[in-house]
């Protein structure tokens, strides 16, 4: 169960770093004919107006998994005021404010806070191993951005990207929260909500529309490089946890950087080569992790999308669908047992 769970978890993971990082020279294009503010705005609408006609065609029958709880509104209101109000502000002040050449090597730090806030602040389990290819992979994405010229300017500005990836760290860890609940409507919500608040942002700073063409590739990249990429990343929160869907998801620069030598043209020099190495490095070692000890599951109710492996052994009412997987509310009665696992919605314990 453990190896299920780890593998569709770093799929999904994997998937969303690459949905984003595609995302992002393809966003570049449009830049011409859209302010940067009014384009982050309107990719986060195309998310989530996206994500809610797709719900709509498929109807409520056809999905499977459990809606957002009322106790889930705090996490879930924290998360869009971290990532979607915060983070926005605190990154339009530092782009005014710093240098080119140094904004993507600072916009790295967002991984490396999420890891640490979930390691440090949130509590989940690392080793050294998990640690060690953690570590890779920032070095390969700071390397990939890395310009050779570093002109950090006046530290206003890079304060404010800093406080900026914060946001968008404590963003991750928060809705890792909510991550049992459906994907598809907390990824509604987030584009929803985010989208509102930089266009009306970009609105109030005097930018007009795009023609109807760049809304229509606007449109495009929105529900994939931001709609679809988050319900792959909150499927991989609720897998893996915070930490190591926060250290897969920072692929997405070196997934950009390959389309848009690839496909765009652009050139490519050894930081590409040395970033490609140390990501290749530190995922051949989250790949290889083993996680196995003893370990005690508390008595715990709660709804989730599931099918009756070993932690799901429970009754059912009459009402209960009987298809799978499928979700309802159910209980786990304490239980101890011995196998892999990984910080996932049921392995959230202490070491």
């Amino acid at each position: 169960m453990g190896d299920r769970s780890r593998f569709a978890g770093v799929a999904c993971a994997i998937g969303a770093a690459a949905l984003f990082g595609i995302s992002t020279p393809l966003a570049k294009q449009l830049l011409p004919t859209v302010s940067p503010i009014l384009l982050a705005g309107l990719l986060y609408v195309a998310s989530g107006l996206g994500l809610a006609a797709y719900r709509m065609a498929r109807g409520r029958k056809a999905v499977v998994e459990a809606r957002l709880a009322r106790r889930d509104l705090p996490w879930l209101v924290a998360a869009i005021v971290c990532g979607g109000v915060i983070g926005p502000v605190l990154l339009m002040a530092g782009l005014a404010r710093t240098p080119a050449s140094s904004t993507s090597l600072l916009l790295n730090l967002e991984g490396v806070f999420s890891v640490l806030l979930a390691w440090f602040v949130f509590k989940e389990h690392f080793d050294r191993r998990v640690a060690t290819g953690m570590a890779l992979i920032s070095a390969g994405a700071f390397a990939l951005s890395w310009t050779g010229r570093p002109e950090f300017g006046m530290p206003w500005g890079a304060l404010a990207i800093a406080g900026a990836c914060l946001a968008w760290a404590m963003d991750n860890n928060l809705t890792r929260h909510v991550s049992a609940a459906d994907p598809v409507q907390i990824a509604i919500w987030k584009g929803l909500c985010a989208g509102a608040v930089n266009t009306c942002a970009a609105v109030l700073l005097g930018a007009g529309l795009p023609p109807l063409g760049s809304l229509a590739a606007i449109g495009l990249v929105g529900f994939f490089g931001y709609g679809v990429s988050l319900v792959l990343f909150v499927l991989a929160l609720r897998h893996l946890g915070a930490a190591r869907t926060g250290a897969y998801f920072s692929l997405a620069p070196f997934v950009g950087a390959t389309v848009s030598i690839f496909w765009l043209q652009e050139s490519f020099g050894v930081s590409f080569v040395v970033a490609a190495l140390l990501m290749a490095a530190g995922v051949g070692l989250h790949l290889t992790e083993r996680h196995e000890h003893e370990h005690t599951h508390e008595a715990l109710a709660h709804e989730h999308s599931h099918h009756h492996d070993a932690h799901h052994r429970h009754a059912h009412d009459p009402t209960d669908p009987r298809s799978e997987p499928h979700s309802h509310r159910h209980r786990h009665e304490p239980l101890t047992h011995r196998h892999r696992h990984y910080p996932d919605v049921h392995h959230r314990h202490g070491h």
